[in-house]
């Protein structure tokens, strides 16, 4: 695909069409933590590519996408499978691996705290409370999204990272979330980035809360934290048998 014309994603908007590939890849594809919001969905980069690319085409995109919108919000179908769930979803991989590097909380603690807090739903929001067992009432906290983040949490990992731009809905900001607020937790705790338990009742009850031991009075929270420990050690173990492969594959989409 040499000289191939492409689209540059920044923050969700077109800023360029202009794309000489020497190498034959596709780096409109890859977004790299830092510097790109997030790759438009495969339906959308077909359709630029039906049209020509550039702005006056955007829109054209948008719609066509937007009837594979709902399925691409679903979760994973075996989320219970650290490999399975690299192998169907192209560039979690990477995003996970990107938060790692960043943070140094391990890929294998980011997928269990997503699988305990939404089990990778991306438009999960807390159940509402029920009046007289069946009458739905008003949700119990704002949280949103893969990470369950809320949102004045969310905004200071906005203001602290710079990632302005960064959505709750969105798997890679999800996992860099995951890996600031450890990494956060680990310095004020005094946690081991690697030590799941822990960093779960930190990230539940605050690293105050944490500090002052809030979470020794609620069972129900160190069951949850024995849950995510034992998840991730699954993972952890299910990646050694793919990560090698992970890797060296590469993340691009071919048409």
């Amino acid at each position: 695909m040499t000289g191939a014309r492409s689209v540059t994603w920044c923050r969700g908007k077109v800023i360029g069409t202009a794309c000489d590939d020497t190498q034959g890849t596709m780096p409109w594809l890859r977004c790299r933590r830092r510097r790109w919001k997030k790759a438009p969905s495969p339906a959308t980069i077909t359709a630029m590519r039906m049209c020509g690319g550039g702005r006056a085409c955007s829109l054209v995109a948008a719609v066509f996408a937007a009837g594979l919108a709902a399925c691409s919000a679903a979760a994973p179908h075996q989320v219970d499978d650290a490999c399975a769930i690299f192998s169907e979803r192209k560039g979690w991989y990477d995003d996970a691996l990107d938060a790692n590097k960043r943070w140094g909380v391990p890929i294998s603690i980011q997928l269990a705290f997503i699988r305990q807090e939404s089990s990778f739903e991306s438009d999960a929001k807390p159940p509402r409370r029920k009046y007289l067992g069946f009458i739905p009432g008003e949700r119990p906290s704002d949280a949103f999204g893969y990470a369950q983040a809320l949102d004045s949490t969310w905004d200071e990992y906005r203001h602290d990272t710079g990632e302005r731009g960064a959505d709750r809905d969105e798997f890679a900001d999800a996992v860099d979330f995951i890996g600031w607020y450890n990494a956060r937790s680990a310095n004020l705790c005094g946690i081991r980035r690697d030590d799941a338990y822990s960093l779960y009742l930190a990230y539940h009850e605050g690293p105050h809360g944490y500090r002052r031991g809030t979470y020794r009075q609620k069972q129900w929270l160190m069951a949850a934290a024995e849950r995510v420990a034992k998840k991730a050690e699954r993972y952890r173990s299910q990646l050694k048998r793919c990560e090698k492969n992970l890797e060296h594959k590469k993340s691009f989409l071919f048409f």
